[in-house]
């Protein structure tokens, strides 16, 4: 049987072989990615870590990525996606080793500075997964622009669902065998991961035929300077009550255990990244021009989001309802984005634009997560939910100023 299946891999494309490798390199990373999220923040906060000083713990690993991304996409350009891919790999086990100290040593400068380690590894991870998408995807199949909205749903959405994972996995392992023993077990597997990757990732993947400027990791296209900044807002808008506030209100205020909180963390990411991969489907039921798709979705986010912020918060079950119907839309939005910014990146060179957009993603993020402690500890959940509803809505007025071009219909999965 295992000969039959490698067999049949042996026999797909080329291209085909080096997504799926790139999938599960991909994929591998995003569980520990999760688990280490989920680690801190309840760790950490059962130490006696107020809310903003968790949220400070992530200050680095958001702050980082925003570098990261920026020159990471030049580094692949010049590099390959390849290099980017394992270095990214590489040093989320050196972060892992960081945190394998006695907890005694394990200072507030010390997880900052592990941290920091980990959000450069994510970025440039995820940067090389989708900027390698743009060089594999095969043309012709059903359309390129069906078919590099389908491949960038499943990468997306297969790697949400894993994070959703990683939150589970992360709430689970605290329980039963401790932090350290925790990052000790997700080492060993990426050193699995990275040595299956250095022996088959093709060379020079992603790399340009000509060595680009360091001046342009900057983006000189309007489309995507201006994607990038509703994909700042939208991120900033979900993280503002998901990274510290809501696991925290869950714990304090309703009593709820740690693996409970990441199950239902987890669960939330999952049904979201299961979404995104059926985003092309649902995004054809409506179809609009690219400026209007964005705006529409991200109007109907923003109106849930108010929906959320008046709901009286003791009532935990409407609340979790809720925040999962956020995910499905929230799902739609970043879906679509991640698809937009892969359509508009030039030919040679993808990662250079795509680099610049989860730059854009990370400040996103970094904004949302200290948001998310500050405001949780001086007005509490419904203030950040009050805050997100105005980023989405924030976000959707930005998109009024994108191209129009095409409409969901031709790039929506058969």
């Amino acid at each position: 049987m295992a000969d039959s299946l490698l067999s049949r891999l042996r026999a797909l494309p080329f291209e085909v072989r080096q997504y799926l490798l790139i999938t599960g390199n991909y994929w591998a990373f995003t569980v520990t990615d999760g688990a280490l999220r989920m680690l801190v923040v309840l760790h950490f906060h059962q130490l006696g870590y107020s809310p903003l000083e968790v949220a400070l713990l992530f200050l680095f690993y958001e702050a980082f990525g925003v570098v990261t991304n920026l020159v990471g996409g030049w580094l692949g350009a010049r590099l390959g996606l390849n290099r980017t891919m394992n270095l990214g790999l590489g040093l989320q086990i050196v972060a892992l080793a960081m945190l394998m100290v006695p907890s005694s040593a394990l200072t507030v400068a010390w997880v900052m500075a592990a941290q920091a380690l980990s959000g450069i590894a994510k970025d440039l991870n995820k940067m090389s997964a989708k900027s390698a998408v743009k060089v594999l995807v095969p043309a012709g199949q059903g359309g390129s622009d069906s078919a590099l909205y389908r491949w960038v749903a499943l990468l997306t959405g297969s790697k949400n669902a894993l994070k959703g994972a990683g939150f589970f996995l992360g709430g689970v392992l605290l329980t039963l065998i401790g932090f350290r023993g925790a990052v000790i077990t997700m080492a060993v597997m990426l050193l699995a991961v990275l040595g299956l990757s250095l022996l088959r990732l093709k060379a020079d993947l992603g790399r340009s035929t000509r060595k680009p400027k360091f001046t342009e990791m900057f983006s000189a296209s309007r489309a995507i300077n201006v994607l990038s900044a509703a994909r700042l807002c939208l991120f900033a808008a979900r993280d503002v009550w998901f990274v510290v506030a809501l696991p925290v209100f869950l714990y304090d205020q309703h009593g709820w255990s740690h693996w409970t909180v990441g199950g239902l963390l987890a669960i939330w990411v999952m049904g979201y990244g299961g979404v995104q991969t059926q985003a092309p489907r649902l995004t054809r039921m409506v179809a609009l021009g690219q400026r209007w798709t964005t705006v529409l979705w991200a109007l109907v986010l923003a109106a849930l989001t108010v929906v959320l912020a008046l709901l009286p918060l003791a009532q935990v079950g409407w609340l979790v309802a809720g925040l999962l119907l956020f995910g499905v839309l929230f799902a739609i939005n970043s879906s679509w984005h991640s698809y937009l910014i892969v359509h508009y990146a030039r030919a040679d060179g993808a990662s250079l634009d795509v680099g610049f957009y989860y730059m854009a993603n990370a400040m996103g993020r970094l904004l949302g997560t200290l948001l998310s402690g500050w405001l949780y500890q001086v007005q509490g959940l419904s203030a950040c939910l009050w805050v997100a509803a105005a980023l989405v809505l924030a976000s959707a007025l930005m998109a009024l100023a994108l191209p129009d071009r095409g409409n969901t219909a031709g790039v929506a999965a058969a």
